[in-house]
């Protein structure tokens, strides 16, 4: 195993309710997965104009803003979860909750904005994974009260985003044209 290639995680290493983000990336050298979906979220968001950006596909569903503030939010939150797993602390952390988006307002944030902060998060992301050494990315973490291992954690941040970016594709980006 290279430094960067990191095997999906197995049954055990995380709560199996994740299992539909994982089904939606493929294994390999993390840090560049990470670097090559930053790049197309990031190309995808800034190819839409600010009204577009305030576009939701139905009544009370999130705009393509909304979705973008909550891609980064989770990922914030996951990479603390994989730097207290990685570094071998056992303290149980809580759940992050969807009702994040609707206690702020990002549709009050200029696009370019949420874009530049999106590339910085997945910049910070995506070098607190590649400094992990091979042991601390196997190590667990507590989240939900599942043991989760810190890999599950990167794998995470990328099927998570991989998920609403793909629900951006099938529900949004049609109705736009």
């Amino acid at each position: 195993m290279s430094k960067l290639y990191i095997p999906k995680p197995k049954a055990g290493e995380y709560n199996s309710v994740w299992d539909t983000y994982y089904a939606t990336v493929d294994e390999g050298d993390i840090h560049q997965l990470l670097i090559s979906q930053g790049k197309q979220i990031s190309d995808l968001y800034s190819s839409l104009t600010e009204e577009q950006s305030l576009y939701r596909y139905a009544e009370g569903k999130w705009s393509l803003k909304d979705v973008l503030g909550h891609i980064i939010d989770t990922e914030r939150l996951m990479t603390y979860r994989i730097l207290v797993a990685g570094r071998g602390d056992l303290t149980p952390m809580p759940r992050h909750a969807d009702v994040y988006v609707s206690l702020t307002h990002f549709d009050r944030r200029p696009l370019q904005d949420l874009i530049e902060e999106y590339r910085t998060v997945r910049a910070a992301s995506a070098s607190l994974i590649h400094g992990l050494t091979e042991a601390e990315i196997k190590q667990f973490g507590i989240l939900n009260e599942v043991k989760t291992s810190a890999a599950a954690g990167a794998y995470f941040i990328l099927g998570h985003a991989q998920h609403h970016i793909n629900v951006v594709h099938e529900r949004y980006l049609p109705r736009l044209t």
